[in-house]
C-alpha cells in the first residue's frame, strides 16, 4: 500500500514539472525517488498513454517524446510557452545593465530565469556568460527594495485608487506629502518612476500650472517614503484618459511639466539615434542644413539633452 501512494506521488511529481515545461531525465529521477531505472520507464510509459488518451478525447494534442539530443523526455507541444536560450540571455543582460534593483532583489530573478528557462545543458554557458558582470554588478545607490511597493502601486492604478504618499525630493530637500492619482509606472535610466495627478484640493503650484493640461506629475519610486492606498476611487473620463504609452513618448527625461512642440535642424552623423531618443520626432525635410525634426515633449528636459549635442543642433522654435 505505501509502494502504490509512493508511486502514485512519484507520477504526479513527474507529470507537474512536465506541465511546468521541464524535461525528465530517467537517472535523475531514479535517484530522486530512489528507485530503479525500470520502475521510472514504467511511469514514463503510463505517462505517455495518459497524455495519449489526452489528445484522443481531452482535446488536448500533447505528446510525450523522447529527445535522443538531450536524452530526456519531454512534452510536445509544451503547455505553455518557454523562453529560448537567447531570449533568456537577452533578458538577463537587460536587468544587469539596467541597474535598476538592488542584489537582493536582482539576484533571485537571475537566477529563478536560468533555473526555469534553461535546459540543464546550456545551464553552466549562461551562468559563466553573466557571471563576471553579476560579480561586478553595481546596484543603484539607494538599495532600497521596490518589487512589492511597486506591485502595490501597480494595483493602486490598475484599481483607480487614490494614495497618500510622504516623498523626499533631490539631495537635502524635506519631505513632502501629496495625495495623488496613480496613472502609470515606468522606467527609465537607472529608475522606476509613478506618473500621478496631484488631486485638485491639494496646494501645489506644479498642479496649478498643469490642471489644463495632460500633465501628470513624476516621483521616483525609490523616494517614497511612505504609501498609504486609499479606499477612494477616482475616475477618468474616457475622453480625458491617460495613455501610459503615449505619454511615455513624450516623457523622455522624466521631468513632469507642459506639453511642448520643438523644431530643430541637426546635422550629426546618426538621425536614427534622434528618432530613438524623442520617439514622437519626425522628419519634415532634409536639406542643405541637415535634417529639420519636430517632436512634442513634456516638461524641460529636453533643453540640457538638445545643448549635449552641441553644434549638431540649431533649435529653430
Amino acid at each position: 500500500m505505501e509502494r502504490f501512494k509512493f508511486g502514485k506521488d512519484r507520477l504526479l511529481s513527474m507529470h507537474s514539472r512536465l506541465m511546468e515545461g521541464k524535461m525528465l531525465y530517467k537517472a535523475e529521477e531514479a535517484q530522486r525517488f530512489g528507485c530503479s531505472l525500470r520502475s521510472i520507464q514504467r511511469d514514463i510509459d503510463d505517462l505517455r498513454t495518459f497524455f495519449f488518451n489526452q489528445s484522443e478525447y481531452g482535446g488536448i494534442a500533447q505528446e510525450l517524446i523522447y529527445d535522443k539530443r538531450l536524452n530526456a523526455y519531454r512534452l510536445e507541444p509544451p503547455l505553455r510557452n518557454i523562453l529560448t536560450n537567447q531570449e533568456v540571455f537577452a533578458v538577463l543582460k537587460i536587468l544587469l545593465e539596467s541597474r535598476s534593483l538592488s542584489k537582493q532583489e536582482l539576484y533571485p530573478i537571475l537566477e529563478k530565469l536560468i533555473e526555469c528557462c534553461i535546459p540543464r545543458e546550456n545551464k553552466k554557458m549562461v551562468t559563466e556568460l553573466i557571471g563576471n558582470e553579476k560579480l561586478h554588478y553595481v546596484e543603484p545607490k539607494h538599495k532600497t527594495v521596490l518589487l512589492d511597493r511597486m506591485w502595490d502601486l501597480a494595483h493602486a492604478v490598475k484599481e483607480q485608487l487614490v494614495i497618500d504618499v510622504t516623498y523626499k525630493g533631490n539631495y537635502g530637500t524635506k519631505l513632502v506629502v501629496r495625495k495623488l492619482k496613480p496613472v502609470g509606472i515606468m522606467f527609465s535610466e537607472f529608475y522606476f518612476y509613478l506618473t500621478a495627478f496631484i488631486v485638485p484640493d491639494t496646494n501645489s503650484e506644479l498642479y496649478l500650472e498643469c490642471q489644463d493640461n495632460l500633465c501628470p506629475t513624476i516621483y521616483r519610486i525609490d523616494r517614497i517614503v511612505d504609501l498609504v492606498i486609499t479606499e477612494e476611487h477616482f475616475r477618468v473620463p474616457y475622453a480625458e484618459r491617460f495613455e501610459e504609452g503615449e505619454f511615455r513618448k513624450r516623457i523622455q527625461f522624466m521631468q513632469g511639466g507642459t506639453l511642448r512642440k520643438i523644431k530643430f535642424y541637426f546635422t550629426g552623423p546618426s538621425i536614427e539615434a534622434i528618432l530613438d531618443r524623442l520617439p514622437t520626432a519626425q522628419i519634415l525635410k532634409q536639406d542643405e542644413k541637415g535634417y529639420l525634426v519636430q517632436a512634442e515633449v513634456f516638461g524641460k528636459g529636453v533643453d540640457m539633452w538638445l545643448r549635449t549635442q552641441g553644434d549638431w543642433v540649431k533649435v529653430v522654435e
